[in-house]
């Protein structure tokens, strides 16, 4: 059976728990959780960090203490989020979006991630399954995904690049020829999906996407996401076109594939490993997924 990396997307900035799904919010919880994920068959967990009161922070503390309590009781590998999420301001109301200059801290963070995250573009942000029901300006510079990208691949780390719509590819490829990147190194990561406000989750939009991927970044690997009730539904579809990668979780959905509510991510990871099991797939192990994402190139040249 063909491994295929398995990411846990634990929590995210917005998502709350209800009478039956626990989202977690603390260090502790999403420790424990990412151990979980693990046993389940996740190789990569994704988190967002949570203030004291449950808000999403770009808090570099949080983070590392976070990973930390993940290195303690588990192997898997981490990528921790890029987009950190506005917040409100208390006094008056407004919604404050991070700067460049704070999402670039978050690749400070030590004990340093396995993995990062970059949206390549900007978009009009809508995802009611998250927690976020009100569409808001969701604003990438390339100043910063480019200086993300260097430094990412700089220290030998690999980075996702989250393909809001196919047309960004282009923008990437423009970067790549500007020197920023390899456009043919097998270490890219492309991550494929729909339901966020970007693309919708139709499969022929889907499925363009990762052709244009291919095309572009013949070596890169791809993974695929959904939100809410496409969330099994666009996995599937990753599955059956050969996906190196497929993300589930309570960031981006709260429900079975059947439509009941989840308890944890780790239950929905339960239930893709089962359904990629149908198609020759296993869960890769975190040695496989790190050599899988190039995460092993440094020392092999």
């Amino acid at each position: 059976m063909t491994p295929v990396v398995i990411v846990a997307a634990l929590n995210g900035g917005y998502q709350q728990s209800t009478d039956v799904t626990r989202v977690p919010v603390t260090p502790k919880e999403i420790a424990e959780e990412a151990e979980k994920c693990r046993e389940a068959g996740a190789s990569v967990v994704h988190f967002h960090a949570r203030d004291a009161e449950g808000v999403t922070t770009g808090d570099v503390q949080i983070f590392s203490e976070t990973i930390r309590l993940i290195r303690e009781r588990t192997d898997v590998l981490i990528q921790t989020t890029n987009g950190i999420g506005a917040r409100k301001d208390k006094r008056t109301g407004e919604w404050i979006r991070p700067t460049d200059s704070d999402r670039l801290a978050l690749l400070n963070i030590q004990p340093r991630p396995e993995l990062f995250g970059a949206a390549t573009g900007s978009m009009d942000f809508y995802h009611p399954w998250g927690g976020q029901p009100v569409e808001r300006p969701f604003v990438n510079s390339a100043d910063w995904l480019c200086k993300a990208i260097q430094y990412t691949h700089r220290i030998g780390a690999t980075i996702e690049f989250e393909v809001i719509t196919s047309s960004v590819l282009y923008r990437l490829k423009r970067f790549a020829d500007e020197g920023v990147f390899d456009a043919n190194a097998d270490y890219l990561w492309l991550l494929h999906g729909g339901g966020f406000g970007g693309t919708p989750p139709v499969p022929r939009m889907i499925i363009q996407c990762i052709d244009e991927g291919k095309l572009l970044f013949p070596n890169a690997k791809w993974g695929i996401v959904g939100a809410g009730p496409d969330q099994f539904k666009l996995a599937t579809l990753g599955l059956a076109c050969g996906c190196d990668s497929v993300r589930v979780g309570l960031e981006d959905n709260i429900y079975h594939a059947d439509g009941r509510a989840a308890a944890t991510s780790r239950d929905l990871v339960r239930e893709i490993v089962d359904i990629a099991s149908i198609y020759g797939r296993k869960p890769a192990t975190p040695a496989e997924a790190r050599e899988m994402l190039g995460l092993n190139r440094m020392a092999s040249s």
